[in-house]
């Protein structure tokens, strides 16, 4: 008897082993529902019985912010393409990035941090788009899960939130340097500023525009799904501004874009953060548009980067697809590629996948990435102070430097 209790004992055992072997899921062998629109390479070399951390993606693939969002991820994958392991605590693991679709709207937002924080992700990055980002926000806070923020910039989003960081400079900073490129640029005394009704993205930042502004502005505001602009560029030019600041997703920019093409329109249009996009610039193609936008990398700021991500683009239709179609690099691919990196020298300062820890360890983390060297202030917020200001080449459908912009 006491042999059959023995060998039952032993086949107990090993069916125990057998299933704690089993490997979690990387990021290509997750399943269709939660690859973003952009797979990854085929194998990354995880094996039965590696460790996995797990990282969320916090990103719309949809929506009117869905095309900048898969370039935010571009940025994440191409990373995790060369940067597959982290070493935490003395031991290797394999690094599988979760994604949520925020849908690029508030209502959507709170479910897909939910999902993340169900799915026991060690940390998150994004989002791309503010006002998703403070939708989802409390979520993470509730549930002690630390947030890095990629290009979300409105100062409502780490402000009474512990557990929200970011790696982007923040729209106040960006407006004052936008107004300062007006006046030093156009010698503007007169502006029109238009964003979309209720988006704190949008009517944060011609908030901020206008308080710093030493001059007249003029504003208004359009109804969510509007596709005729018309009569808003009319009213700019019989209102004979000086500029036009339109701080509005890609969707909406454009046609806005592709409006003041048509109408042969000659005053400029000053752009934040979200019309650095290969989208945009499309549309202003072949036009007279002058076109200034404001951003956070600018293509021949890391020779090695560049090169790097046009041949793993140009090697993946997938991904070419989701980046407009060409290998022009937006600066939210460059920021992704830096919150990665950011996001594992966290990692390998808590020496621990579990939140609580990782969230301790993130306000110390420095980084000095692609878009330059990374920090974080007592509010978790990026200690950075330049912008780039890009424009619009349109006979070469390029981006060209304008200048490097500071406030002081």
């Amino acid at each position: 008897m006491k042999k059959i209790l023995a060998l039952l004992l032993a086949l107990c055992m090993v069916f125990a082993l057998a299933a704690c072997g089993e490997p979690a899921a990387t990021e290509s062998q997750a399943p269709a529902d939660d690859a973003p629109a952009s797979e990854a390479p085929a194998d990354d070399g995880a094996a039965s019985g590696d460790k996995v951390i797990k990282i969320g993606v916090f990103e719309p693939q949809s929506g009117d912010n869905g095309a900048g969002g898969k370039q935010e991820i571009l940025g994440m994958q191409y990373a995790h393409s060369l940067t597959p392991t982290v070493e935490i605590g003395g031991e290797t693991y394999n690094v599988e990035l979760v994604y949520a679709d925020n849908g690029s709207t508030t209502d959507k937002a709170p479910t897909a941090a939910a999902e993340l924080v169900s799915k026991d992700v060690s940390l998150v990055l994004g989002s791309y788009g503010s006002s998703v980002a403070m939708a989802g926000g409390p979520v993470f806070d509730e549930a002690g899960l630390a947030a890095i923020g990629v290009t979300c910039t409105n100062p409502q989003i780490t402000a009474g939130n512990d557990y929200y960081f970011r790696i982007c400079f923040l729209d106040n900073f960006q407006a004052q340097v936008l107004v300062n490129f007006a006046k030093d640029k156009f010698s503007a005394q007169k502006a029109y500023c238009l964003g979309e009704l209720g988006n704190e993205y949008d009517q944060g930042l011609i908030a901020f525009f206008e308080q710093n502004f030493d001059g007249e502005v003029i504003k208004d505001s359009f109804p969510t799904n509007t596709s005729d602009f018309s009569t808003y560029l009319t009213k700019a030019v019989a209102e004979d501004v000086d500029v036009i600041f339109c701080p509005v997703s890609i969707a909406y920019a454009t046609q806005i874009v592709k409006l003041a093409a048509s109408m042969d329109l000659d005053i400029p249009l000053l752009g934040s953060d979200t019309l650095d996009s290969n989208m945009v610039l499309e549309a202003a193609q072949g036009s007279n548009v002058q076109l200034y936008v404001s951003t956070f990398y600018q293509e021949g700021g890391s020779p090695e980067f560049d090169d790097g991500i046009k041949a793993w683009l140009n090697e993946d239709s997938t991904a070419m697809t989701n980046n407009g179609g060409n290998d022009t690099i937006a600066a939210v691919t460059a920021m992704g590629y830096d919150a990665y990196y950011v996001a594992l020298e966290a990692l390998k300062a808590a020496g621990s996948t579990d939140k609580a820890a990782v969230k301790a360890a993130l306000p110390d983390v420095t980084y000095t990435g692609v878009s330059g060297s990374i920090a974080f202030d007592e509010q978790g917020d990026a200690i950075r102070d330049t912008a780039y200001i890009k424009t619009a080449d349109t006979a070469n459908n390029a981006w060209t430097l304008e200048t490097v912009q500071t406030v002081e």
